[in-house]
């Protein structure tokens, strides 16, 4: 097995250190890369770095803290009805999860080898999650996955 993938394991302790714009830049250029159903991309990306919102975040994922501890959260979206247009109801309850899926598996290996550390969460309230990005998302937006990124603690 290659090292990075024995290295990649959950992390719920983070160090109080911030990211470089680099280190966030090379995560999201690694999920961008990510293979999609036909190479639509039916997904979408959030980047939390606001103290604020990452509370608000810990509210809508039953109270796990440590989300507020990382320095950078990053929310994985599907468009299911970006999908839908070409593979029609199986496009948008499979394909674009899927799409946002290996998308936040990707962000996390680049993370892994930039010497970070995440932990992948699906235990959250989609509805608050989605009221927090009302602004900023469409009504077909459904978060997939909040992966906490940062330097581990442990």
């Amino acid at each position: 097995m290659h090292v990075l993938f024995e290295k990649r394991h959950s992390v719920r302790s983070f160090q109080n250190r911030n990211l470089s714009r680099e280190a966030i830049s090379e995560i999201l250029d690694a999920a961008d890369s990510a293979p999609s159903a036909g190479g639509l991309k039916a997904r979408e990306f959030s980047v939390v770095e606001e103290e604020q919102t990452k509370y608000r975040l810990v509210e809508a994922a039953f109270g796990q803290d440590f989300i507020a501890q990382a320095p950078v959260v990053l929310i994985f979206w599907t468009i299911g009805s970006k999908s839908a247009e070409r593979y029609g109801e199986r496009g948008r309850t499979l394909f674009a999860v899927q799409d946002a899926t290996i998308a936040a598996s990707f962000a996390w290996i680049q993370a892994v080898a930039l010497g970070l550390s995440c932990c992948w969460l699906g235990a959250f309230d989609e509805d608050a999650v989605k009221q927090i990005f009302r602004k900023d998302i469409k009504s077909d937006w459904r978060p997939i996955a909040l992966l906490p990124v940062g330097y581990p603690a442990e």
